[in-house]
């Protein structure tokens, strides 16, 4: 791998790692696009640069993430297990499944159809609440439909433990390569009745101790083997994966509010078929 191809999946991370179409996978089907040679470093370098798009949510978030406890104590549990699942199964995922360019393929078609298939099915149970309370009055249907809307869950410090444990669990999925762990974790959000917005901000949150983790690990097992020129070409990746990522989650917040995810489950699908016909 040289600067440019370092530079190149740089962009592709900081631009994927928080949409729900997964980084990792971009990052694996780009790499074959690039010819780069699949080694312990390339995948080193898929895991670790993700820590620099990461980092991006520290300094936006760190008042959320370091002063308040509530907060933290949530994003803690719901870590654990992504945690335990990721010490588990690591030389499997590290052996058989990074790198894995059809499971990346087969996990962005099926993940892309659930997309589209999970907002359809939301859109009709909203529009069942709103129908259900409905009333004659027109200011008491508004206040009964902000009431339906605004729960307890909707701010962060809110979500109870037991959700955020059960977003834990959504997030594990995603240690499948092609899955995407933003997507896992919004829909798993989504699903236990946490509101848009709020489980995007907690999605982010949640890649903090999950990709500082997973890249620790793998440093720690693999960077006696790296080369001084490695060290660059890894740093130089970090760096544009934190500086891309910082306009990709201001974009994010602002697309969330006036759309769905049903554009990303289309482009899943469509990215999944021109990999499928350019590799196999």
């Amino acid at each position: 791998m040289d600067y440019l191809q370092a530079i190149i999946l740089g962009i592709i991370e900081g631009v994927s790692e928080f949409l729900p179409i997964s980084s990792t996978g971009h990052l694996i089907l780009s790499a074959k696009i690039l010819n780069i040679p699949e080694s312990t470093f390339l995948k080193t370098f898929e895991i670790s640069i993700q820590l620099g798009a990461i980092l991006s949510v520290v300094v936006l978030y760190w008042r959320k993430l370091l002063i308040n406890f509530k907060i933290f104590k949530r994003i803690c549990l719901a870590f654990i297990p992504t945690g335990i699942f990721g010490l588990l199964f690591y030389k499997i995922i590290k052996t058989y499944l990074l790198g894995n360019e059809m499971a990346v393929v087969v996990s962005l078609f099926i993940g892309g159809l659930f997309l589209i298939i999970f907002e359809w099915w939301n859109e009709k149970k909203n529009e069942q609440i709103i129908s259900t309370h409905s009333l004659k009055n027109g200011d008491e249907n508004i206040r009964m439909v902000n009431r339906t809307f605004k729960r307890p869950d909707d701010e962060l410090e809110k979500i109870s433990y037991k959700k955020s444990f059960l977003i834990g669990i959504f997030q594990s999925i995603a240690m499948i390569p092609g899955v995407s762990r933003s997507a896992a974790t919004i829909i798993g959000g989504l699903i236990v009745g946490i509101p848009r917005k709020t489980i995007v901000e907690f999605s982010f949150l949640l890649a903090v101790p999950t990709m500082a983790a997973a890249t620790g690990l793998d440093l720690i097992k693999n960077v006696g083997h790296f080369s001084g020129n490695q060290f660059g070409i890894l740093s130089v990746g970090f760096i544009v994966s934190f500086f891309v990522a910082l306009v990709s989650i201001r974009w994010l917040l602002k697309f969330i509010k006036k759309h769905s995810f049903v554009s990303f489950g289309i482009y899943r699908i469509i990215i999944a078929i021109i990999f499928y016909f350019l590799i196999f």
